[in-house]
């Protein structure tokens, strides 16, 4: 019985830590995501004005509406350059977003004084070597539309700089990939007065994400994709779902080899009761009713194996919980978390004593049906 409470008690704790890990990566992501994000399906750009913004803006629970540009830009710092996003977003863009709590150097503002800012990814100041404090601006080239390469190549861009006034932190993925800048700033330099990438919509706590995203879809018909927050990443989630599911069958499998242990026990306890079993059965009771004792008894060992493991894994994922028992290795003052997260899911624990109730059935049922075939 050793066997299943421990598999069953590592099911829910791996399980419940993998959930952990999804909900910090989506917690990362949700601070700097809208809650819809609405695109077109054909091209990068499209027309606002081809859609009924007022019938968005006054749909209930959507509480903030904000159009940004979204364009890949080669960005140059003294001689060092990379490619990224640049993300031309409107003043209201900190109301819906939580980019205040990003911020790991500087002050998040994209316009003062006159003068153009940033707010940089980390991953793009890192490869940059860039900081708020340094006085050198940092400069941005976008291919003008229309224009071919010539001998003087520089022609066929545009061309504008600015200076970073703070560099954020989100995942690595996102750090690399984005710089934060203001709309007007965004619309001179891609030459776009009128098309737009994006619309980020914010909803109010506790709106229902999938009926709005519903009534959105009715309004804009095939021609745009209407994501939530999760579906703005969901190649990431669904990866994250894949290997819960792959852990999740190698530890039933785990449980299922250890559930050899039950079955030799049970083949012994039938020789050891043969003849027990031939005075039963001479006594006219029939062997399928013999049979049931020895397959209940595996039943109750699984049964009994799989409620204590199940109160034991409960337990310890608690005890993470509560007291942040088990530290992350390396978790200096720069993380965000210094243990493992957990979040325990009912259906997890319900698929894991599932798992137990199956493999018990089936770990005594065989020694059970072969040792009577035997008899016979």
């Amino acid at each position: 019985m050793s066997g299943i409470v421990v598999g069953t008690m590592a099911i829910i704790i791996i399980v419940s830590v993998l959930n952990g890990f999804t909900d910090l990566i989506g917690m990362f992501y949700s601070d700097f995501d809208p809650d819809i994000k609405i695109s077109s399906v054909e091209g990068k750009m499209f027309d606002p004005d081809s859609i009924d913004i007022e019938q968005i803006k006054s749909l209930p629970d959507v509480v903030s509406y904000a159009e940004v540009i979204e364009e890949v830009a080669l960005l140059r710092y003294g001689k060092r350059q990379f490619a990224a996003t640049i993300k031309g977003v409107p003043d209201n863009y900190p109301d819906y977003t939580n980019i205040d709590k990003l911020l790991i150097e500087g002050e998040y503002y994209l316009e003062k004084d006159g003068i153009d800012y940033a707010v940089v990814g980390r991953g793009i100041a890192n490869n940059l070597g860039v900081g708020v404090s340094f006085l050198d601006p940092l400069h941005v080239y976008v291919p003008k539309k229309g224009k071919q390469l010539s001998l003087n190549p520089s022609r066929a861009f545009n061309h504008n700089y600015l200076f970073p006034s703070a560099v954020f932190a989100v995942l690595e993925d996102v750090d690399a990939k984005y710089m934060l800048v203001s709309k007007e700033f965004a619309t001179e330099l891609f030459d776009n007065e009128n098309n737009i990438s994006a619309i980020e919509l914010a909803l109010a706590d506790g709106a229902d994400v999938y009926d709005i995203q519903n009534k959105l879809k009715e309004i804009l018909g095939t021609g745009f994709h209407v994501k939530n927050k999760e579906q703005q990443h969901d190649l990431v989630f669904k990866t994250m779902k894949s290997e819960k599911w792959a852990v999740y069958f190698i530890l039933v499998f785990i449980l299922l080899l250890a559930s050899g242990n039950m079955i030799g026990n049970l083949t012994m306890l039938y020789i050891d009761k043969k003849e027990d079993i031939s005075i039963l059965s001479s006594m006219g009771l029939p062997i399928k009713q013999i049979n049931r004792i020895f397959l209940y008894e595996g039943w109750l060992i699984s049964l009994a194996g799989g409620i204590l493991g199940t109160i034991l894994g409960v337990f310890v994922c608690w005890l993470q919980i509560t007291f942040t028992l088990v530290k992350l290795p390396g978790a200096g003052g720069s993380f965000v978390i210094s243990a493992y997260p957990v979040h325990i899911v009912f259906t997890d624990i319900i698929l894991a004593f599932s798992a137990v109730l199956i493999i018990g059935f089936i770990a005594s049922w065989y020694p059970v049906k072969f040792m009577s075939n035997k008899q016979l």
